[in-house]
């Protein structure tokens, strides 16, 4: 019957809205579907309540029918569930008015079962008909109406039975009261559906605006990073020619106060990379593409990489620096040198720039995790002012200095604790903190490695940058940048070798076509040929298929130089130049293409880094 299913509508009337727009059939037959093991629960109560008034036998009767109905009736509504909007709508309503006939005769059978009781609880149960009938279907009255014609004909009889007597009249008067009932139970129904509607409109709004101030966010976004790309290039060139003609006026006799002035320039310079580098590194982490190169590293190189700047730092601030070792400490490991000295350097760097006086305290402690695996702990402590407790929570975070006023004082983007806690995040560390006010403050930069070697062989001398004697060299310089060529040019003749400079890919392949080369400098972006197709077309014919080509580019990103070497080169320069890093890369040239490869192989160059 449909009326025990009225009931459970309440619990599962959310589901109605999933089948908006199907129809009044599909909706009424969902709503059966969800109640079917409730219909037994109020046939069993009917037949408790006719129990009283028609006796044993005939209360059973009307039980096995009404379950065989309603398991007939559920069993046909299962089937028919997925074919209602298929022209099986009319078939749903008759079937289930003819079940719900089984319901009617309850309220027939009490009404004339000549009981006392009888006439009342047959209008309870035709009342109560209605009101599982339309709670039910409550959002389709016109299904509602019709699978309850079996009460109303029911109804229509017992008035009948009643007409010309006393209970015609107070019978009749019951109606318009179980009417009204009904009618706001069906309105207020439609009402909310009508609300749960326009909200639903409101969201799917809302959550549209969302979507599109997303799309312009991440457009924007993406306009950004390919700025900072744009920007990262124009600037790191003319940078590269401050700082390379900054590193030859170096080389020059210079009177004290010109070396002096040399000096800011160059301290300029460097601060200024240092800057561009905390930003473009900020916006790679946002955006996931930050690249970690693991390679195979030397402690006491690395060590010697993180502290080489800062000793003579400290010392000329009056700052006594301490570098202290703990632990069985590998010889080998394998990571990324360049991120971790990063890091390390970073808290390094504040902790000098942020002591007035006193004592920096390098720490490194190991740990062993197991035979093959090491935990490091990266520890510096410095005797400045200290940080406040409430300054520590926003301390990681972007553009923030613990106090305001060492932006004025200091400079810096307040990127740097930022990006280097997110490095450490990606490489599986972290960095922590612990400070006090007037005594100083101790960063702590964890993170782990797989140990390649415990004890190794004696570390050879260090390569010196300068060019010792040695054959003159003929060196292509490829640069659309005037001032960068006569930096490389004015390099190259101080050292003893001979250069000769193309601004363009094009012209590089046309001189390259007529005289052979023993080293050619090719920058990457350039007009009317790149130097990447450049080097294609050498490498694929002509005298100088053979001859190391090392590409430079402004760009420091790890696709970037991946994208040179498979174009042909042998080797990368990052601008601005660290002359070096060329010298050293000059040295290998001697032994041709070969020679090259294996020093980069050998690790003992870092001209492709």
């Amino acid at each position: 019957m449909v009326g025990s299913e009225d009931i459970g509508k309440s619990l599962g009337g959310g589901q109605s809205a999933k089948v908006a727009g199907a129809g009044e059939a599909a909706q009424a037959l969902t709503a059966i579907l969800q109640t079917q093991y409730l219909r037994y629960l109020i046939i069993a109560s009917w037949a408790v309540g006719l129990l009283g008034t028609v006796g044993l036998v005939p209360a059973l009767v009307w039980f096995c029918g009404t379950v065989a109905a309603g398991g007939v009736r559920g069993a046909f509504e299962r089937r028919m569930a997925g074919r209602v909007d298929a022209g099986w709508g009319l078939l749903f309503p008759a079937v289930a008015t003819v079940t719900t006939a089984a319901w009617a005769s309850a309220p027939f059978m009490a009404w004339f079962s000549g009981t006392p009781f009888g006439q009342s609880l047959a209008v309870a149960l035709l009342i109560g008909g209605y009101v599982l009938v339309f709670s039910q279907l409550r959002s389709s009255p016109k299904q509602a109406i019709v699978i309850s014609s079996p009460y109303s004909l029911v109804l229509l009889i017992i008035l009948g039975s009643l007409w010309g007597g006393p209970l015609f009249w107070p019978l009749l008067s019951i109606l318009p009261f179980t009417a009204a009932g009904l009618f706001v139970l069906v309105t207020m129904t439609l009402l909310r559906e009508e609300r749960i509607k326009a909200f639903q409109e409101h969201q799917a709004h809302l959550i549209e605006e969302l979507q599109t101030a997303r799309d312009k966010a991440d457009a924007a976004n993406h306009a950004k990073s390919n700025f900072l790309g744009v920007i990262s290039h124009e600037l790191r060139t003319p940078m590269n020619g401050v700082l390379g003609a900054a590193q030859l006026l170096g080389a020059t006799r210079l009177e004290a106060t010109q070396r002096e002035y040399l000096s800011i320039i160059r301290n300029s310079g460097d601060n200024l990379l240092s800057l561009l580098n905390d930003i473009l590194d900020m916006t790679k982490i946002e955006a996931g593409k930050m690249t970690f190169e693991i390679i195979d590293v030397s402690i006491d190189d690395l060590h010697r990489r993180i502290t080489g700047p800062f000793v003579a730092q400290a010392e000329a601030r009056g700052l006594e620096f301490r570098s202290t070792f703990v632990g069985n400490m590998p010889t080998t490991v394998r990571g990324d040198p360049l991120r971790v000295c990063q890091v390390v350097q970073n808290l390094l760097s504040n902790a000098v720039k942020f002591t007035e006086c006193g004592v920096i305290d390098y720490r490194v402690e190991v740990t062993p995790i197991d035979e093959r695996r090491v935990a490091f702990a990266f520890s510096v402590t410095d005797s400045g002012t200290g940080i406040a407790p409430g300054d520590l929570e926003r301390l990681f975070q972007p553009f923030t200095q613990a106090d305001a006023s060492s932006t004025r004082r200091f400079g810096g983007t307040g990127l740097g604790l930022t990006i280097a806690r997110r490095m450490a995040h990606i490489m599986g560390g972290d960095i922590s903190v612990t400070s006090e006010l007037g005594r100083g403050s101790t960063f702590t930069f964890t993170v782990e490695a797989d140990v390649v070697e415990w004890q190794g062989e004696a570390v050879p001398e260090p390569f010196d940058a300068e060019i010792g004697e040695g054959d003159s060299l003929r060196v292509l310089v490829v640069e659309d940048h005037p001032v960068n060529r006569m930096i490389l040019e004015a390099w190259l003749g101080s050292a003893g070798h001979q250069a000769a400079t193309a601004e363009n890919g094009q012209i590089a392949v046309d001189m390259a076509a007529r005289q052979s080369f023993d080293l050619i400098i090719m920058d990457v972006n350039m007009p009317v040929m790149d130097g990447l197709s450049a080097t294609r077309m050498i490498r694929s014919a002509g005298a100088n298929r053979e001859t190391p080509i090392a590409v430079l580019s402004a760009s420091a990103r790890h696709e970037d130089h991946e994208a040179g070497l498979q174009a042909g080169a042998d080797a990368y320069l990052n601008k601005p130049i660290d002359f070096a890093i060329l010298a050293r890369l000059m040295h290998t040239a001697r032994g041709g293409r070969l020679g090259v490869h294996a020093e980069l192989e050998s690790g003992e160059t870092s001209a492709a880094a």
